[in-house]
């Protein structure tokens, strides 16, 4: 148990040394640019292509029958721009989420937490997230792209991929709520002892 620890101290370390202020505060400007006018927009593009049919990635859980079903409404069009927007604009995304939360929450915690703080391994949420966002779309996409035919295993990995990347996203937002809380707590304790 103490070896994988170990290496969860090392990673969130690494990713502490380059959280520096500077690259939380450009993160957070490239990840609010994607929230306004990137997003709007690719969920245009694929309500042009996919109609009104649903996405997997926007559920929190489905079985494999529902993604079926959805590969079924979506269509040949939109089944095609779904797979191509994986690997595009859904490379880029989770980056950019990633690169926001893992530097942002990093830079906090390490103003609002001692350097042995079980606390400070809350930057490595989104890694996860991030991780289980890419899975997500790779199984997703080869189940579309086989459809009609049936994915066995792959399929029915897509929606736990999905589940655990809102898990980890969501967890990765209140770990920064967190974060800004152990900083806030600590300068006002500062300015009480001053």
């Amino acid at each position: 148990m103490r070896r994988p620890m170990n290496h969860l101290r090392r990673l969130s370390s690494a990713l502490e040394k380059i959280a520096t202020g500077r690259l939380a505060l450009l993160s957070t400007i490239l990840f609010f640019v994607f929230l306004v006018f990137v997003l709007p927009a690719q969920a245009d593009a694929t309500a042009a292509a996919a109609g009104a049919a649903e996405t997997p990635d926007t559920a929190f859980f489905y079985t494999a029958e529902e993604l079926y079903r959805i590969a079924e409404s979506l269509g040949d069009a939109g089944r095609s721009h779904y797979i191509r927007s994986r690997f595009t604009f859904d490379v880029v995304w989770p980056l950019v989420y990633l690169i926001f939360l893992a530097t942002t929450i990093g830079w906090l915690t390490q103003r609002g937490f001692d350097a042995s703080s079980p606390w400070r391994l809350l930057n490595l949420l989104p890694l996860a997230g991030a991780l289980f966002d890419f899975l997500e779309n790779s199984a997703t996409s080869l189940a579309m792209a086989r459809y009609p035919a049936t994915t066995p295993v792959v399929a029915e990995l897509a929606g736990l991929f999905t589940a655990l990347k809102w898990t980890f996203v969501f967890a990765s937002f209140a770990a920064l709520i967190v974060a800004l809380v152990a900083v806030g707590v600590r300068r006002f304790a500062s300015q009480r002892r001053q």
